[in-house]
């Protein structure tokens, strides 16, 4: 199995989507306990809801499950949010607190070493190519890091989510304009709520990759999961649903392109 799919497309714009593969070795599966076996955490039908909305764009898509390695956490397990509940680069636990692993059976040290040499470097590697090859083809390339959760999951945060999550770590992984463009076509959309720089600043890729002086510019979206799907097993789809999102996110991902190709950025 290929621990990433790749598509090279045509455009400075990147789709990352690093949480919908559901591969786990047999050896990792036979250790996971009834919690862990549910994948529940899965970015469920996120590569469905952003295909053929801008045809051009290049896409990195991991094909491991997030419970194998967590392509969105850095290598050495660095808490993205400090002081706050999250799970980490080899999860132990699920979005729940609850282990994932049979008791005696969590990774060591030197497996989590061979994870990321099998799975988490490839998928990086891959990214930089596209990364790289967008910046030397257009001067410019615009990873947008693409992500969903459940609404409500009182471990990680309070209440219920904003339905578009906007993610620049605070404003500096992209140029002020690409913040600002995608800000404003989800504070106009009517039908969902959004926030920039809430509870989700954006995760491992989104601070690596974004440099905006070298002219690579990230950003994530967080899409809240009851905006386009059934928030419980068995995780169904929702075409009515996401056929509004996929208007506005249509829009975001063309009008980033129209930027990235005005020699504006």
């Amino acid at each position: 199995m290929n621990p990433v799919e790749v598509t090279s497309g045509e455009s400075p714009i990147i789709l990352a989507i690093s949480h919908t593969g559901f591969h786990i070795p047999a050896d990792i599966e036979t250790r996971l306990n009834g919690v862990g076996l549910e994948l529940a955490d899965t970015d469920w039908h996120v590569e469905q809801l952003y295909s053929g909305l801008l045809p051009g764009a290049s896409i990195v898509r991991a094909m491991f499950h997030r419970y194998v390695i967590d392509a969105n956490r850095g290598p050495f397990g660095n808490s993205l949010y400090p002081g706050q509940n999250t799970t980490g680069l080899c999860p132990l636990t699920d979005f729940d607190g609850r282990s994932i692993y049979r008791p005696g059976h969590e990774p060591n040290a030197a497996e989590i070493q061979r994870r990321l040499e099998d799975f988490h470097e490839p998928y990086h590697a891959a990214l930089s190519v596209e990364i790289e090859q967008a910046v030397q083809r257009f001067g410019v390339a615009i990873v947008y890091d693409c992500h969903s959760i459940r609404s409500r999951i009182s471990y990680l945060f309070e209440g219920r989510l904003p339905d578009l999550n906007i993610g620049t770590n605070g404003g500096i992984t992209c140029d002020s304009e690409i913040e600002k463009l995608v800000s404003n076509i989800c504070g106009t959309a009517s039908d969902f709520t959004s926030i920039t720089n809430g509870r989700f600043k954006g995760g491992w890729t989104t601070r690596l990759y974004g440099q905006p002086h070298e002219n690579v510019h990230t950003i994530q979206m967080e899409l809240a999961q009851s905006t386009y799907m059934h928030e419980h097993p068995p995780w169904d789809y929702n075409k009515e649903k996401a056929s509004r999102l996929r208007e506005v996110l249509s829009e975001i991902l063309n009008s980033l392109e129209q930027l990235a190709l005005s020699g504006n950025l």
